[in-house]
């Protein structure tokens, strides 16, 4: 008889109650509509804004990018409202792993969880290559001027001081950044509810000066054309540039899906949910759309395939004090941005280990620390090394494809759970299913067909990895399957 246990699924009874036992105490409900949507936006604005945005317009979209954040928004809304659903009737992670273990059972769980490494690993990996753009940048303002070929991958084309270009050695401040985070992780150090605030009102408070001062730099010449003539090839500008466009800005929605693991703490999840998720989307959305305006409109859109997009953009204004301040709120948001996608891998790691799928050393905890600092000092090193000798264009896509595919396992899960479960309690239900899953399903699919056919490519080769490892290893140990080694 064949083995069919790896289909073995978690009951949403015991993920429902286990979450009573161990959060009853611990968690109140206390988080309203609007703090819930601040939450969305201080998790939302970070590196697909200071990041993708210039790699896109330049390679793919033009200006028309603005329409590509407005593809993407409009697929994120439908996410999210999968999103809340699973959020409030499984609030205990608020992770997509733990949904699609109790939907579609242990395999399907482990290739989601592999997945999520390119959400989390390579997103700390892309937004360290960004950060290193814009310390370069902003330490060349105060006179210190790092060597290019220190600041970019191997093969990343850059420009000397004497005009002449090379080619990349290693990207330093990126590791640099990375070790700095890691260390600090490992030693226990956390973001109080204070320091995110003031991090939200940093990040949100470079977004709207950049757009404030910046409209009125705006030179129109260079919005034109606004959708530059397609080069013959699908994704090089024309209607499928904005969609390759949107595929790879997606990595700026990404932050959305931590709003879900506040479902427990909702006030009135039925309401509260939906409000913050759509409410922090729409309120993003917009932002992306005027900054990405502005920026093509001070910047020619071929002179944006840079790592730093919107420094290159205060710098065409010529204010040098508005350019440093910009660039340190654009540090200081990116920094945060790292430390909490390093701080999530090794927690996903974590719970994946706690499951029997991954080695014990990965749910280690520090006797002392009480971190789990092998895991995430071996995170630190392998992203350190990915972001040092990998450039950012290819990191971006790994991500939203990564990204893209675990919100389609969402969406399927709203779908097979409302069959499979139904008495279930749900304090939010999404509208119209199963109409609005496919339609986040449906839209996932379009933005990943606009990506290109290597990316997916890399996607197959990295989940036959990741399948590779489950077969001899998660199986075999599988807390689900082998309670009795508990």
């Amino acid at each position: 008889m064949a083995d069919t246990s790896y289909m073995a699924r978690k009951s949403v009874a015991d993920i429902v109650g286990s979450a009573g036992e161990e959060g009853s105490q611990a968690l109140s409900k206390t988080l309203g509509a609007t703090s819930i949507t601040a939450m969305g936006i201080g998790a939302i604005i970070g590196a697909g804004i200071f990041v993708l945005t210039g790699t896109a317009a330049a390679q793919f979209a033009g200006p028309g990018i603005v329409l590509s954040f407005v593809l993407g928004g409009i697929a994120c809304a439908f996410v999210g409202l999968c999103y809340s659903e699973l959020a409030a009737m499984l609030p205990v992670c608020g992770s997509s792993y733990t949904y699609t273990y109790a939907t579609l059972g242990e395999i399907f769980a482990w290739i989601i969880g592999w997945d999520l490494i390119l959400e989390y690993a390579m997103g700390a990996a892309t937004v360290a290559v960004g950060w290193s753009g814009y310390i370069v940048s902003l330490l060349h303002n105060v006179g210190i001027n790092i060597p290019p070929i220190l600041a970019a991958a191997p093969g990343t084309v850059v420009k000397l001081a004497d005009g002449t270009t090379a080619t990349g050695l290693i990207n330093l401040p990126a590791v640099l950044i990375i070790a700095i985070l890691t260390t600090l992780l490992v030693l226990g150090t956390k973001e109080s509810a204070r320091l995110n605030n003031i991090m939200v009102a940093v990040k949100l408070t470079v977004v709207v000066a950049f757009i404030a001062l910046g409209v009125f730099f705006i030179k129109p010449a260079n919005w034109h054309p606004f959708i530059p003539a397609n080069t013959g090839e699908f994704g090089n500008f024309g209607m499928s540039g904005i969609l390759r466009g949107s595929a790879v800005v997606f990595f700026a929605f990404i932050g959305f899906d931590a709003v879900s693991t506040a479902a427990q703490e909702a006030r009135k999840p039925q309401r509260d949910m939906p409000i913050g998720i759509l409410g922090s989307l729409i309120i993003c959305t917009v932002l992306y759309i005027l900054v990405a305006g502005v920026l093509t409109g001070l910047v020619p859109y071929g002179e944006l395939n840079v790592p730093d997009p919107i420094a290159k953009g205060v710098d065409a204004i010529g204010l040098t004090w508005f350019s440093i301040l910009i660039k340190i709120g654009a540090l200081t948001g990116l920094t945060t941005v790292i430390l909490v996608l390093l701080y999530g891998q090794s927690r996903i790691f974590f719970t994946m280990s706690k499951d029997g799928l991954l080695p014990p050393l990965f749910a280690r905890v520090h006797p002392r620390l009480q971190t789990p600092h092998l895991s995430q000092i071996l995170i630190g090193t392998v992203v350190a090394i990915v972001a040092a000798l990998t450039p950012i264009s290819v990191l971006g896509e790994m991500v939203s494809i990564g990204t893209l595919f675990a919100f389609i396992l969402v969406c399927g899960a709203v779908i097979y759970l409302r069959r499979s479960d139904s008495d279930a309690s749900r304090p939010f239900r999404v509208p119209a299913v199963p109409v609005v899953p496919v339609l986040g399903i449906l839209f996932c699919l379009l933005l990943m067909a606009g990506l290109p056919l290597v990316t997916w490519v890399r996607l197959v080769v990295w989940l036959v990895i990741g399948l590779i490892i489950y077969v001899s290893y998660g199986r075999h140990h599988s807390a689900l399957r082998f309670p009795e080694r508990r």
